[in-house]
């Protein structure tokens, strides 16, 4: 009926779609009732009484209408709250919400969004709920909640840069010469400095032109800017009507215009009605005219990458820091702009830092500028300061504030357009929002529309933003965090898979008290709760890590995602061995660190202290005992390795990370030892590698940061030498890709503007610093381009001195790299080695001074020296060719491991002899790693005289935990005995007049490309030596040199030098791939 119709038009939104047919015009609409609007709800208006106890229940359906505090609100038994959409702003203040079985809160929905301004603040303290605890809104089992708010753009980029001080409020410059005679006319609105109107008349030539600048003048409005300019000359024709009319303003001297005033330029601002700048004649010799409005108000203008109508003039926005130092992050309001297109926003307030708006030496550093402010907003209530909690000793204000938990078997939740501010506290279980221990909540858990919550802006919390906690499937989208503790976006024990965090933005992370992992090392030294007593914390290894996105579990999307700055690290991929809390027996032990990575795609980090990304590491997943006592969840040691179905015996799957931007990171722009090259002390998942390709690198961009007093990060950089900010200080070595662990390829990459200076090492290529590992002689490059780099700064291995220390650690003096196409080199096929490493080198390696390095050819492979009884020796190995220069290691495991492990890069077909610091290890194990098959050398290890042994060979699959023994070496009376070795025995031959115990140490079997063992496994030698006791030192060289001394001999020939041109013509193929890598790229702007 018409009266029907008449009222569902009034209590519903609806969408049409408009079509003809038969030339009648229809509208088919899908009628989405506004939950305010339901047919049965009760108006509720309990009025302000903090003892009143509600509850909702037994059917009953209300709706709030006004303003309201009480005790507690409790929806349960099929009973709905629903919140009006009214024109007036609804605060509703209460302890706690509980949305129980089959209870509902509904405010707006997904076709009719809240469009009103709504608060609920949760105050006070209270008994704690036994799940829930206090200060919160807890849906529980069967429990609906309901929030969408209005739509906004949750976030983007600056399009233009903003400099410290500038206000970027479109000053307008109008400049003329010759050509353009007569008086020149601007009115300007003072309120927001915009030229309304602009004119030319020519007084010179015309009394026409006289009469209608006249006219002009006086159709002015007042209260507007009348700036003149005269150019030329334009008294000629200028009639008296026209001079009243502009004496009418106020001139005392405009009447002296005249021709050309001689030889000046005249001009006349008059502001009219409001005050009067007068009459000024200028010398000149040529006529030239200007006008600039300069507006010097305390505004800026934001000129943005995408549309923000939907942000309103009071809103508060954030943008992010573009430089090392995430607390450069600056809030600002907005301010009504009639004037500003929907790409600007007009705010309060000048930068105090630079904010970069546009890509820089070809990487997008544009700042992200989130929204702070959405209609509905979910707040706790604050103390003045800190009270009542362990927080106290790190924080001077109250952590206490409100949290949203959803509980297993909740019926719906969807989260949109809401402001959580001051929620979260410092202790377990208790966040802004938290999904917890829920399953599955897409649909595979029986959920339609899936679960999600988006378009939310969370800021200053006092624990995390999102958690998911033993849930799958939620999708986290346009969510903005801002000003958090601990973890922002957190998935917690490992089992939390599938979930999806899609064009979110994660920003001012600091270190919270929750976990080892979010604490500093203030916090790390102090909160020993759950450690073995005796535990002396290691900051940086044991907690320091607070991330913005902590992904216990690869399998999860990010897409479209930035990590702006923590205290940490932008992405931190982490790995539970096992499930941990009410997550356990989840899965079985090392199914995470197996399982394929979900979708990383087109995110960005930057401004962080560690690292833009990590990939590596685990937590501790036992108890702390005597044996280890760091606390449970405590940082370890983990590797990730990737397989089919999180089955090591099934396929790799590789761990892909596309288009992603790292920038103005402190340490890293990106750690990840991805495919488990080298876990533990033994490649896990052998053959795996990782790949950098099609990658830009540059080392000191055009963004050059802000300067502010007593920075100790600012010195001069780039060929210019112009003061910039820098990672850590005036020294601290730049470096492009740093070469550590391995097998690493670097193919078709860009690196651009590395170049050092004096008392700074700066590099395209580097190694770790301080590095006790190993490196593997089959990392290596090929494709590389050099744009702004000198030959001099295209890599550097490391001197002694500030940040390398004494270079004395063994990763450090066994670098290598293979420079396969000699794009790097200059040599084909040459490898880079140490200089001073002559186990690799040979007569014809060339020195190149600049890097500390030679270029060398060879065939090299790498032996892995275990030893035990006693662990704690140092090394010595010496290369027959070179006696005089040996190698001296220390041991990769430091000096209080039970066993103690050396890894040597060696050249295959050459003899060695290997000595130690005090009496000889009782055990031995040499492993064969790199070498193919019939590769060999031979050792020489010294022992004292008197010595017995016992040698045998054996196959260990590290993968199975199988070891197959294969031999037991005889005792042989002449040394060219050895070289009859075979696969089911050995000889060894003891010299013991030069206490040395030769060897051939040969592979038996193949092995794959970039395996470190054979395809049967890691073929070994072990010797078990009894050592006569009160032996002194086992150093031989004094008896083996001369007497084992060989000639040096090139057993590979140095390769030809690439020709010059050849070097331009692979530098425009690497262009070639590096702009199809940019134009592949998803636009920078509209």
């Amino acid at each position: 009926t018409p009266v029907v119709q008449k009222e569902l038009l009034k209590n519903t939104r609806y969408r049409c779609g408009v079509g003809e047919l038969m030339k009648l015009t229809c509208c088919l609409c899908v009628i989405e009732a506004c939950p305010d609007k339901e047919a049965g709800l009760q108006p509720w208006n309990p009025g302000h009484r903090e003892t009143h106890r509600v509850t909702i229940g037994h059917g009953r359906k209300v709706v709030l209408t006004s303003s309201a505090t009480v005790h507690s609100i409790e929806i349960v038994d099929g009973g709905k709250l629903v919140i009006a959409d009214t024109s007036r702003p609804i605060v509703l203040r209460t302890k706690h919400i509980l949305i129980g079985n089959n209870g509902a809160l509904l405010i707006g929905s997904p076709d009719c969004p809240y469009k009103g301004n709504l608060t609920i603040s949760l105050y006070g303290s209270d008994v704690p709920h036994s799940y829930f605890g206090r200060k919160y809104i807890g849906v529980g089992t069967g429990g609906t909640l309901e929030i969408h708010g209005e739509k906004k753009l949750a976030w983007t980029f600056l399009n233009r840069t903003l400099h410290p001080g500038e206000n970027n409020d479109n000053n307008y410059h109008f400049e003329r010469g010759w050509g353009n005679r007569g008086i020149i006319v601007h009115v300007v609105d003072p309120k927001t400095s915009e030229v309304l109107h602009s004119d030319r008349f020519d007084t010179y030539r015309s009394k026409d032109e006289s009469r209608r600048l006249a006219q002009y003048v006086e159709a002015v409005e007042d209260g507007m800017i009348l700036a003149m300019v005269v150019n030329d000359e334009g008294s000629n024709n200028l009639e008296d009507l026209a001079r009243k009319a502009l004496m009418k303003l106020g001139s005392q001297q405009f009447h002296q215009l005249g021709f050309r005033c001689g030889t000046s330029l005249c001009f006349v601002c008059v502001l009219y009605k409001l005050w009067l700048l007068d009459m000024e004649c200028l010398s000149t010799v040529r006529p030239h005219a200007s006008i600039t409005i300069d507006t010097h108000s305390n505004t800026s203008i934001l000129e943005l990458a995408d549309d923000t109508s939907s942000w309103k003039p009071g809103d508060t926005l954030v943008v992010a820091s573009t430089d090392y130092s995430m607390h450069q992050a600056e809030e600002f309001q907005i301010l009504p702009c009639p004037a500003c297109t929907p790409f600007q926003v007009k705010v309060q307030g000048k930068p105090s830092y630079l904010h970069m708006g546009e890509e820089v030496d070809g990487v997008d550093m544009r700042a992200e500028v989130g929204l702070l402010t959405q209609n509905i907003l979910i707040r706790g209530e604050m103390e003045p300061r800190c009270y009542g909690t362990e927080a106290c000793k790190f924080f001077n204000f109250d952590t206490f504030g409100g949290h949203l938990k959803v509980e297993h078997g909740f019926k719906a939740v969807h989260i949109q357009g809401v402001e959580l501010m001051h929620m979260g506290q410092q202790s377990m279980g208790h966040y802004p929002v938290h999904f917890h221990m829920n399953g599955d909540v897409d649909e595979q858990g029986g959920y339609n529309p899936p679960t999600y919550v988006q378009g939310l802006s969370i800021h200053h919390s006092f624990s995390r933003c999102v958690t998911v906690h033993g849930s799958n499937g939620l999708l986290v989208k346009d969510v903005v965090g801002y000003d958090a503790l601990g973890h922002c976006f957190f998935t917690e024990d490992g089992p939390e898979e599938r979930n999806t965090f899609e064009h979110c933005l994660g920003l001012l992370v600091r270190a919270g008290t929750l976990l080892p992992s979010d604490r500093n090392s203030r916090m790390c030294r102090h909160i020993t709760d759950g450690a073995f007593p005796g535990y002396v914390a290691n900051p940086r290894q044991d907690c320091s890590a607070t991330s913005t996105f902590w992904m216990a579990n690869p399998n999860n999307n990010l897409i479209n995602c930035a990590a702006a700055g923590s205290e940490e690290t932008g992405f931190w991929f982490i790995f539970h061995h096992v499930p941990t809390g009410p997550s356990e027996g989840m899965y079985s032990p090392g199914y995470t660190e197996h399982t394929p990575m979900g979708v990383f795609r087109n995110n960005r980090a930057h401004s962080n202290y560690r690292a833009g990304m990590i990939l590596d590491n685990g937590v501790k997943t036992t108890q702390a005992n005597e044996k280890d006592k760091r606390p449970f969840l405590s940082l370890v040691g983990a590797r990730y390795g990737p397989h089919q179905d999180s089955d090591p015996l099934k396929p790799r799957v590789p761990a892909l990370i596309h288009h992603f931007v790292a920038y103005k990171n402190q340490d890293h722009g990106a750690w990840l030892r991805g495919g488990d090259v080298c876990g533990g002390t033994f490649p896990d998942d052998d053959g795996s590698k990782q790949e950098v390709k099609n990658s830009l690198f540059v080392g000191e961009s055009e963004n050059r940061g802000t300067p502010f007093p007593d920075n100790q990060n600012w010195g001069p950089g780039g060929q210019d030498l112009n003061g910039r900010s820098l990672p850590r200080g005036v020294n601290f070595p730049i470096r492009g890709m740093q070469i550590y662990d391995g097998p690493i390829n670097v193919q078709n990459c860009t690196f651009r503007k590395y170049v050092a200076l004096d008392g700074r090492h700066t590099s395209a290529i580097g190694f770790r610093l301080n590095n006790s590992w190993q490196s593997c002689p089959n990392n290596n490059v090929s494709d590389i381009m050099f744009d702004d780099v000198p030959i001099t700064s295209r890599v550097f291995f490391g001197e002694p001195g500030p940040w390398f220390n004494k270079m004395q650690m063994d990763g450090d003096k066994t670098t290598v790299f293979h420079d396969v196409d000699g794009s790097v080199s200059e040599y084909p096929g040459a490898f880079l080695v140490k200089e001073d490493n002559w186990l690799l080198r040979h007569p014809d390696c060339i020195d190149v001074p600049d890097w500390r390095a030679a270029i060398c050819s060879g065939h090299y492979a790498q032996i892995y020296v275990q030893i035990r009884h006693p662990a704690n020796l140092n090394m010595k190995m010496v290369k027959d060719e070179y006696p005089d220069r040996p190698l001296i290691l220390e041991g990769a495991l430091g000096k209080k491991r039970h066993y103690q492990q050396f890894q040597p890069v060696v050249t295959l077909a050459k003899g060695y002899t290997v000595h130690w610091d005090r009496a000889a290890p009782a055990e031995v194990i040499v492993w064969l790693i790199n070498f193919n098959r019939d590769d060999w050398i031979n050792v020489g290890f010294c022992y004292p005289k008197g010595t017995n042994f016992t040698i045998i060979s054996d196959i260990h699959n590290r993968l199975t935990k199988q070891t197959r023994k294969q031999g037991v070496f005889q005792k042989m009376q002449q040394r060219e005995k050895l070289e009859h070795s075979h696969p089911g025995w050995g000889y060894y031959y003891w010299e013991e007049e030069t206490g040395l115990l030769f060897l051939k140490v040969k592979a038996h079997n193949d092995k794959a490309d970039l395996a470190f063992c054979s395809v049967k496994g890691c073929e070994r030698i072990k010797i078990n030596a009894f050592i006569p006791k009160g032996s002194g030192p086992s150093d031989c060289m004094a008896e083996a040199y001369p007497a084992h001394a060989q000639m040096p001999i090139v057993d590979v020939p140095m390769p030809q030098k690439r020709p010059a041109n050849q070097l331009v013509r692979n530098a425009f193929s690497s262009m070639w791939w590096f702009i199809k890598e940019l134009v592949d790229r998803p636009s920078l702007s509209k």
